[in-house]
This record gives C-alpha cells, structure tokens and sequence, in this order.
C-alpha cells in the first residue's frame, strides 16, 4: 500500500507538470473505486490547478471553485502521459491539461479514491479528524506522550492511529521504533516521555529518509515518472524476520499485531 513517502514523492512527481494548467477533460472510464466518483468531478474542467497538496495518505488537487480529493488506495498509482496515450485495463481516470498533458490514475483493486468538493479540504468528513501531519513541528515527543498516557494499546498500534498523526504506516512504524529502541508490544501509556522523544524524532528521519529515496517498493509502487523507490534497500527490520539485527546480531522475530506482520529485534528493543 503507498504510504507517505510514496504518496508524496507522487504529489513532488505531479506538481511541475500540473500546476498553474487549466483542466480540458476529465475522462472517467470506471467511477467504481472504493467511493463512486462524483459527477461533479466534471466541475473541474476549466478551472486552473492553484495548489497540489497532501493531507496525510491524500492528495489535494485545488481550484478556486473546489478541490479534488485523490487517495491511491492499496495499489493505485499516479502517471503523467500525453493527450491521447492509450490506455489500460486498470487505467480509470485521465485529468487532461491545457499544457497537452494528462494526470493517470491507474488502481487494479479499485481502492483509491477522487473526490470532489466546494467546502474547504480539511472540513471534509475523510480529513476533519485526522491528526497532526508527522513532519512538522506540531508533532513532537511531548505531543506523543501527552497523547499517550491513557492508552493500553501497542505502542505501534498507537503511532498507526491517523487521528494520533498520520502517515506513520506499517514499514514506517516498524522502522521509527527499531531505531529508538521501543518493543512494538509495548503499551502506549508505559513508554516513557524521553522515550517518546526519540521516537517522534526518528519517525521524522525515517520518513524524510524516505521521501529522499522516492518512497519504498515492496510490490507495485512506483513513482508518477514511473521509478520505483529504493528505500527498501534501507530497512533495518520489516521484512527481515529471523536475519541478524544490524545492532546487536540477534536474530529478528516477527508477531502479527493488527493483522499485519511486525518485526523486532528481542535484544536492541525494549
């Protein structure tokens, strides 16, 4: 599933190629994806892209009319091509531009979205309540901890709750808390502020670090110039189950924690 980085270096992908364009048609070959695409979404044709935006997982296409909301889903992914490259099976949107390009929106499973709406971004029902972005400065140890201290869940369940801060997926958060030294396991109200410190500083390194290096390919991501990431070549524990940890040589052990595959050094996280 695209994640942060992947839906960011996208959003870096797009911009110069779309902002400041007039949209000349939007093409919608399947409105069928996770939400039915809107037939409002043909406002847009005439209005200028101002700002491309992202707002954790999505991307914001605005206008001065409205803006449109693009989630890629489990497996969607962004393409610039010219006016009239053919297009495939999974091909399902094309945003066409006065420059003679067009925005792809390419989702096999069909659990992106776009949307659209006149209301500003953030009122919307899918981003009201979202957390704050990990990136910035509203996010920090102190912040966490704070947040933290009633809640018994997993530490990593705690750091993946979007309405905690978003973007913190599974590769990322199996990342941040080797780096500092925090069993994923552990309840969120027994780490320690000091703790949490390190923890929100290493989320933003190893989300930054991502970002630099285009995001991580694990099945089918690549970027909207069609290149794939190379932070996998990075990772120091996700996907590396029973290999040496990097720290200490001790064999890493994986869990499931919320369905989804957690891996851990016994030794370096406490």
């Amino acid at each position: 599933m695209p994640e942060l980085p992947e839906v960011e270096v996208s959003r870096q992908g797009i911009t110069p190629f779309m902002l400041g364009e007039t949209v000349m048609r939007v093409v919608v070959r399947n409105a069928s994806l996770r939400w039915p695409i809107p037939s409002e979404i043909q406002e847009m044709v005439g209005l200028t892209i101002t700002g491309i935006r992202r707002r954790a997982k999505y991307l914001l296409l605005e206008t001065d009319w409205g803006t449109a909301i693009l989630h890629l889903g489990m497996s969607g992914n962004l393409k610039v091509l010219p006016h009239g490259s053919p297009a495939g099976k999974h091909d399902h949107v094309d945003i066409e531009l006065g420059n003679g390009k067009l925005l792809r929106l390419n989702d096999p499973r069909r659990f992106g979205c776009l949307l659209w709406t006149r209301e500003p971004a953030e009122q919307h029902p899918l981003l009201v309540k979202l957390g704050p972005e990990p990136l910035t400065e509203d996010f920090n140890g102190d912040y966490l901890y704070q947040r933290s201290r009633k809640r018994k869940i997993a530490v990593k369940q705690f750091i993946m709750d979007n309405h905690v801060v978003v973007g913190v997926g599974n590769i990322y958060a199996n990342e941040s808390l080797f780096s500092a030294g925090i069993h994923p396991q552990r309840a969120a109200n027994e780490v320690e502020q000091g703790q949490y410190q390190a923890l929100a500083a290493d989320i933003k390194k190893v989300l930054a670090r991502a970002i630099t290096q285009g995001g991580t390919t694990l099945k089918d991501f690549t970027g909207s110039d069609g290149k794939p990431g190379y932070f996998v070549q990075e990772l120091q524990v996700y996907g590396r189950a029973e290999q040496p940890c990097s720290g200490c040589g001790a064999l890493l052990q994986e869990v499931r924690m919320g369905g989804r595959s957690t891996v851990f050094c016994p030794l370096c996280q406490r």
